[in-house]
């Protein structure tokens, strides 16, 4: 898998909070789908998300928690669905590409389980996160990408 060291800039997101089962993701998903169209905010609109601040591998159903986000440009208003404005921190990341089904990010697992501990790095503050570079109800499984960075000390 290639991975490549870069500065990942300072992004602002509109976020909706997710706790609880990974399971459980698909109805935070479609709360934020509907945040999206309320206020036009298209598939092709912004760069769609995910911080992971657990794994789902190493963690109980009832404390995995993820946030769902797309960048944008100014503050958001308040809204019944709970979408909230964050920061993606500039920092220096690793990342690795994935392609197809985003059930098991394989790029994620490659990148913490064995890229990092052989490089010399150390994991950063902020935790991993996904770019879903393609999102759409028109987008096949098999056709999904999704770009995984890792961020780094220093």
């Amino acid at each position: 898998m290639r991975v490549e060291i870069i500065d990942f800039p300072r992004t602002i997101v509109a976020a909706i909070e997710h706790f609880g089962p990974e399971s459980k993701v698909h109805l935070t998903s479609q709360k934020f789908i509907e945040w999206r169209q309320e206020n036009r905010i298209a598939p092709n609109l912004g760069d769609t998300y995910g911080i992971h601040y657990t794994a789902p591998k190493n963690t109980l159903p009832g404390d995995f928690r993820m946030d769902i986000c797309v960048s944008v440009d100014q503050e958001i208003d308040e809204n019944p669905q709970g979408v909230i404005n964050k920061v993606i921190p500039a920092c220096r990341c690793a990342v690795a590409r994935h392609e197809g089904s985003r059930d098991r990010v394989l790029a994620a697992e490659y990148l913490v389980y064995e890229w990092l501990p052989a490089s010399g790095e150390s994991m950063g503050d902020f935790p991993i996160f996904f770019h879903y570079v393609n999102v759409g109800p028109h987008v096949k499984e098999h056709e999904m990408i999704t770009d995984v960075y890792l961020p780094l000390k220093g």
